[in-house]
């Protein structure tokens, strides 16, 4: 068969990197893909925003099945028009997606439907919003209703930080029209984790648990980023605390969706805190999350493809879905001066070198061809270094060894990835 998959990140490369090693795949195309992408699958100069020109490929070349791997085109809704067009393609609809690409939606149906969240208020107005902030004081956090590619949540930890998060997304408007209505919610202390689950919306099958670490430096500091790292498992969560994350917010969330009208198919991914063994959630998302499918995906052992089309056929429970034991632990090389302004076309080195390593792999974010044919930078978050070990540590020391091999300039990555668990 044939797939296409969308989007350029590592996500999605890993995404490929799984699909490739199905027994019923014979090509796969990615539209607009990278580097890294371009050796196993043909890459398309087709933006992930021009839906037509996508249905289009998609009928000429004959494409048996699409994924979606940013939440953009997801928030916009890709889904309803290849739908439309009798495609198969995973992915919620765009009033699914919703879950994800409004704040206020989540928190509100979170709300309707009894799901632990933090407390929370909605305001369209600064000085409202201000007012709020002085009344239920710092730590607090900030967050733009809409997408933000990853950026546009602030922990607050005083008033100058809250009051200047506020200015950024309402009056300097950084994230757009994502920024008219904000989120204002007390700070949850605890532990972060990452949870995903398949479901085609009468059925759930739960992946293998992850962390995500969202600050650019070590130790948790420094600005929010799209993720610095990632490792699987994640220990916290365990046996009892699972059943308690299904039971109070995944079920409920995919009855209560539908209960309001929408059948939810995809992947559903759950930020959450976990505050005295009781979990809480600080997001949705209505995909894979980026960078946990680096770390969950080389841990999979059944075919993705059957999930896909389980997912597609609401045929979920007739599948199988298998997990190595090993663990797996991803660290990303980010570009000098990401999250902010970074420079494009870096040459980068010593990919060769790390390429025929045991269980170590190189999913590539933001990188390209130049005009001779070298790879160098073209995003902030440009590779993600990924090994599978018997345990986080194994992973750990195989990831940072290669890491010391491969060179650009302004690397920046994280020490800690897996360190402190």
């Amino acid at each position: 068969m044939k797939v296409l998959v969308i989007g350029s990140g590592g996500r999605e490369h890993a995404i490929i990197w799984k699909l490739a090693q199905s027994r019923v795949v014979d090509k796969i195309y990615c539209a607009p893909g990278n580097a890294g992408i371009s050796e196993i699958a043909e890459c398309i100069e087709v933006e992930n925003k021009d839906f037509s020109a996508l249905v289009d490929f998609v009928k000429y070349e004959w494409i048996d099945l699409t994924v979606v791997g940013p939440e953009e085109p997801l928030a916009k809704g890709i889904i309803d028009v290849f739908q439309k067009e009798g495609r198969r393609i995973i992915g919620p609809t765009k009033l699914a997606a919703q879950i994800e690409s409004s704040k206020v939606f989540a928190k509100e149906f979170m709300k309707r439907h009894k799901i632990p969240t933090a407390e929370y208020k909605v305001f369209t107005s600064y000085t409202h919003a201000e007012e709020y902030i002085r009344l239920k004081g710092t730590p607090i956090v900030i967050k733009a209703d809409g997408l933000a590619a990853g950026k546009g949540v602030f922990v607050c930890q005083n008033y100058e930080e809250a009051f200047e998060a506020l200015r950024l997304i309402m009056k300097e408007k950084v994230f757009g029209a994502a920024g008219d209505k904000v989120v204002i919610e007390e700070f949850l202390s605890g532990k972060e984790a990452s949870y995903l689950v398949f479901t085609d919306g009468k059925n759930t099958i739960p992946m293998v648990t992850s962390k995500d670490h969202k600050r650019l430096l070590d130790n948790d500091e420094g600005p929010n980023t799209g993720g610095m790292g990632t490792f699987s498992p994640n220990p916290i969560i365990t046996p009892e605390l699972e059943k308690e994350i299904l039971e109070t917010i995944i079920n409920p969330t995919i009855k209560g969706l539908k209960q309001e009208g929408i059948v939810y198919k995809g992947i559903l991914y759950a930020g959450l805190m976990i505050v005295n063994n009781k979990p809480y959630v600080l997001e949705f998302n209505c995909r894979f999350g980026d960078p946990e499918t680096q770390v969950i995906l080389p841990r999979l052992e059944t075919d993705l493809v059957d999930i896909f089309m389980a997912i597609s056929e609401q045929k979920l429970n007739k599948v199988e879905v298998k997990w190595k034991s090993d663990a797996s632990l991803c660290v990303i090389l980010a570009s000098e001066g990401y999250p902010g302004k970074y420079k494009k076309g870096v040459p980068i080195t010593g990919l060769e070198m790390v390429k025929n390593i045991k269980d170590l792999f190189v999913f590539h974010a933001g990188t390209k061809f130049n005009e001779e044919g070298k790879i160098v930078t073209n995003g902030g978050r440009v590779l993600g270094v990924t090994a599978l070990g018997k345990d986080i540590k194994e992973a750990r020391q195989k990831v940072y060894s290669a890491i010391e091999l491969i060179k650009f300039e302004g690397m920046q990555y994280r020490k800690d990835i897996g360190l402190n668990i």
